[in-house]
């Protein structure tokens, strides 16, 4: 189909580790065009692996940002040759690798300004970055920096209070003190610090675009009561930050027109909006379309739990991050490294490695296990930080071995009950119109499904359409700011996007159950946490 005879369309990006990804989705939601550029593949000349580079103290990792720009060339370039009619575009907007952060150096904003048609980005700004490796979200390099921190400001849940998190080794505060102390004339020659979602906002608009609210949540700088820079975290980090940061704007604002280049190079329309870019997690909300209430689970090898709030409770654990589609509420995120592995390994040892035995197994034991508890941590969890195998019985007294068929349902429940405990933790309450959005591999299991609905004692529903969630995301986004992201609400927006299947409802007797048994769980996991 011509691209003129399908009408207004919107763009999404995302930036994310391994690779840049465009969506694109007509006025109806549906999606149109989809298209990758790999790293490693796509670009080998820079020697990446997974996107990235691991330095020799195996606790630095970069990749190079010219590389990201070279690789949004190789897309639009692969778009166009396609025969993608950019003339549709009325709006775009994307997402980056959170906690990643770019480094322009004074005389960027000149270039990015006067950008030429006739030649690619990366040979206009190659040489434009103070800093010519991206710190990114895989970065442990920084302890130091974050004892720093959390001291200055007054311990670990005091800077959680303030930034949504206690002081985290990845996050850009604590990645732009290392800077500053360890390489002094590279600070001082930067004019602008971007985070991975606003530099590439910056190419699209064609000067520096503002750092967005919810990806400026994972950089213990922002205040996430005021939404504003946190004056004492920036004193803190580095001097003269908030200058070198610029301002923060909500993720569903209009950043302004596209650059005239794209409208020269591509056939963009000069009137194409550019939305705010937010981080890939905050994409991933509006790409899944959570709203008050809501709980998102993804199944994968490592569970995370995504919460829509609106009166968070900042914690040890886990992370608050302003809502990237409604400027009075929040998003919570958790993060589980004991997901699918470990669900494989007790069906392996517990039902003859066959999801099916595992699946009757589970069906076979009733709904509370008698009273058993497991908590399984193959691996040294992340929340809570522990790690083993640890069986009770009915009377919290620790046991060596389940029968097979409790192990399974001790360890359904143990895991399921662990993300509603550090859910409540965060401020999640069960509503009764709440529902939880089932996403990942084990979401096809409908035994699983049925623990997830009686414990949380809400309905579970899977999605049809996760894949690539935070650039779905941010084509759905796209047309929220364009609509009046601030003025109209995201729901709206999306009404006609693809509807959830309801796939469980929770059992008439599970709140009897599962309330007194997660507070139990709740015990006992603190007991080993200790």
């Amino acid at each position: 189909m011509a691209g003129k005879d399908r009408g207004k369309e919107y763009l999404g990006f995302d930036f994310s580790t391994q690779q840049i990804k465009a969506m694109v989705v007509d006025d109806s939601l549906n999606v149109v065009h989809e298209t990758s550029v790999q790293f490693d593949i796509d670009l080998p000349e820079y020697r990446t692996q997974g996107g990235v580079h691991m330095h020799e103290d195996k606790l630095t990792v970069t990749s190079p940002t010219i590389m990201w720009i070279q690789a949004l060339d190789l897309l639009l370039d692969k778009m166009k040759n396609s025969g993608f009619d950019f003339s549709n575009v009325a709006a775009l907007s994307g997402s980056g690798q959170q906690h990643g952060s770019v480094y322009w150096k004074r005389g960027a904003q000149k270039v990015l300004k006067n950008l030429q048609p006739d030649k690619a980005l990366h040979q206009q700004l190659q040489g434009q970055f103070s800093v010519e490796n991206s710190p990114i979200w895989m970065d442990s390099s920084t302890a130091e920096q974050c004892k720093q921190l959390e001291k200055k400001l007054g311990g670990p849940q005091r800077v959680a209070n303030l930034t949504g998190s206690r002081a985290y080794e990845r996050f850009t505060g604590n990645q732009i003190a290392k800077i500053f102390q360890t390489n002094k004339t590279a600070y001082e020659n930067t004019e602008r610090i971007s985070l991975v979602s606003s530099f590439a906002a910056s190419l699209f608009f064609g000067d520096y675009a503002p750092i967005d609210h919810s990806d400026g949540s994972g950089m213990n700088l922002m205040d996430i009561n005021t939404l504003d820079w946190c004056d004492e975290a920036l004193d803190a980090s580095a001097p003269a930050l908030k200058e070198k940061l610029g301002n923060l704007a909500p993720a569903f604002d209009k950043v302004g027109h596209i650059s005239a280049y794209y409208v020269d190079r591509y056939g963009f329309p000069p009137d194409c909006m550019v939305v705010t870019f937010t981080g890939d997690n905050p994409g991933s909300l509006a790409g899944m379309r959570l709203q008050e209430g809501d709980v998102a689970i993804s199944l994968g090898t490592s569970d995370t739990l995504s919460l829509w709030l609106t009166d968070p409770k900042p914690a040890l654990e886990g992370h608050i991050f302003a809502n990237p589609v409604s400027g009075d509420a929040y998003m919570a995120l958790l993060c589980f490294k004991n997901g699918s592995l470990t669900r494989e390994n007790i069906r392996n040892t517990s039902a003859d490695g066959s999801w099916e035995n595992f699946e009757k197994a589970l069906k076979s034991t009733p709904k509370g296990n008698h009273g058993n508890i497991g908590i399984y941590f193959d691996v040294q969890e992340i929340t809570p930080p522990a790690v083993g195998v640890h069986r009770f019985n009915s009377t919290g007294e620790k046991v060596a071995s389940f029968p097979k068929e409790v192990e399974v349902r001790a360890l359904i429940e143990g895991q399921f009950m662990a993300k509603r405990v550090h859910a409540e933790n965060l401020g999640y309450t069960i509503g009764s119109d709440a529902r939880i959005l089932a996403t990942g591999g084990a979401s096809a299991n409908q035994a699983i499904l049925q623990v997830i609905a009686d414990v949380f004692n809400t309905p579970v529903y899977i999605l049809t359409s996760t894949v690539n969630s935070a650039c779905l995301g941010c084509a759905y986004r796209a047309k929220h700011g364009l609509f009046g992201g601030s003025t109209t609400p995201f729901q709206e927006v999306v009404a006609m996007a693809p509807p959830y299947k309801l796939a469980v409802k929770p059992s008439p007797d599970a709140d009897k159950i599962y309330t007194p048994l997660t507070a139990r769980y709740k015990e006992l996991e603190e007991s080993i946490s200790q």
